[in-house]
């Protein structure tokens, strides 16, 4: 389920957590372009869902790669980037579950549970290789609770795609892609507020040195 991971505080990360983060980054874009090309193949929603969080955390990966000597302003403004288009992609696999229902499309589950399996597999290996940061900073904890809550997700696919094939019916699938979508809506919009939040702080910031020697007068 797409999360709402923050970036670090600017300061020297834990040795071996960047490359860890590199590690996982390239785990998540890998699996991105399996899932969104097994989405389209085998007409499955909630496998477009995880794709789009599969984007969504390597958008958090890079983010916590980009910024680990940045100040909150860049912080702010890479962490509203995310929100928008994790809203959007959660507004995108709702559009495409209401087509679906129209369309009368129902997904072929063989494909369903293979990439979903894969895919567990996938945020397994990435959980494990960020375990060991798990009792760091917020930051290094957030990005391993990440993977550990995606595992969740993958399973629901599997459990869709066991759905699908006992009913002969889409529904299954749709379920879960319409709780993976509010969940990305949800996520994108606390990212947006949080994320302005930060900026508004930052700029505050910025501007009171400017202040004091005028007030001092």
């Amino acid at each position: 389920m797409a999360c709402s991971c923050s970036a670090p505080e600017p300061k020297s990360p834990a040795p071996g957590f960047r490359r860890a983060l590199w590690i996982a980054l390239w785990v998540n874009l890998a699996m991105f372009v399996v899932e969104g090309i097994a989405s389209l193949s085998s007409g499955s929603v909630s496998l477009m869902a995880d794709a789009i969080d599969f984007f969504g955390d390597s958008a958090n990966y890079i983010l916590s790669l980009t910024v680990l000597s940045m100040g909150m302003l860049w912080r702010g403004r890479a962490a509203m980037v995310k929100g928008i288009t994790m809203t959007v992609f959660g507004l995108v696999v709702w559009a495409r579950a209401v087509w679906v229902v129209q369309a009368g499309i129902t997904p072929e589950p063989l494909t369903m549970g293979a990439v979903g399996l894969l895919a567990l597999t996938a945020n397994v290996s990435v959980a494990a290789i960020l375990f060991k940061f798990r009792e760091g900073d917020s930051d290094m904890r957030s990005v391993w609770l990440c993977s550990r809550n995606d595992a969740i997700s993958n399973i629901a696919v599997m459990v869709a795609a066991l759905g699908v094939f006992g009913t002969g019916t889409a529904w299954p699938d749709l379920i879960v892609a319409a709780i993976m979508g509010t969940l990305a809506i949800t996520a994108g919009i606390s990212v947006v507020r949080h994320a302005r939040s930060d900026i508004a702080e930052a700029r505050a910031s910025e501007a009171q040195p400017a202040a004091t020697p005028s007030s001092s007068r």
